[in-house]
């Protein structure tokens, strides 16, 4: 082999080898710190400086709520009207259940945004079936859902004031 080949081939993998480091600390850069989440139209029309998720997500939850509470359908005697969570970053949040489907996990367009090392970023949901009965159901998740300390392997019913658990967080239907 000529020298310049040699030089060349060695270039090349130092490249190679500087690629994989630059690679490297860009992922622990974001795991360490995560990634930035802007509010794109806020930043659009020049309104205020875009929020962090775990600054967003209790206002996004109040205001849930508050449109949540001043619908008016009617739900039949006994049955939860809210979910609140009792554990975790979160505790004393509460959403009002209108009979829509309450998504759980990291990512920031669930309805409750968990703040779990333990969440998936699409961790679980919670839906009303035909007879007004709310289902959890895991959707796949690393370390599980679990429901009165038993982990969910289908879609179950939840009884009233029971603890699902996931990660640290704790979540209960309540009338």
């Amino acid at each position: 082999m000529s020298e310049l080949t040699l030089t060349v081939m060695r270039l090349g993998f130092l490249a190679v080898l500087w690629l994989f480091v630059i690679v490297a600390v860009q992922v622990i850069r974001s795991d360490l710190f995560g990634t930035r989440v802007t509010q794109r139209g806020a930043a659009r029309r020049g309104g205020p400086e875009p929020r962090t998720q775990r600054q967003a997500a209790p206002q996004q939850q109040q205001r849930r709520q508050e449109s949540g509470s001043r619908g008016g359908g009617r739900q039949r005697r006994g049955a939860p009207t809210k979910l609140v969570v009792s554990e975790g970053t979160l505790a004393g949040t509460t959403v009002a259940l209108q009979g829509q489907t309450i998504s759980l996990g990291r990512a920031h367009d669930s309805t409750i945004v968990l703040d779990d090392d333990y969440a998936s970023s699409r961790h679980a949901r919670i839906y009303p079936d035909r007879d007004g009965q709310w289902i959890v159901e895991d959707l796949g998740s690393t370390n599980g859902t679990y429901l009165d300390r038993t982990r969910l392997t289908t879609a179950t019913p939840i009884p009233l004031g029971a603890p699902i658990r996931i990660g640290k967080t704790v979540i209960e239907l309540r009338k």
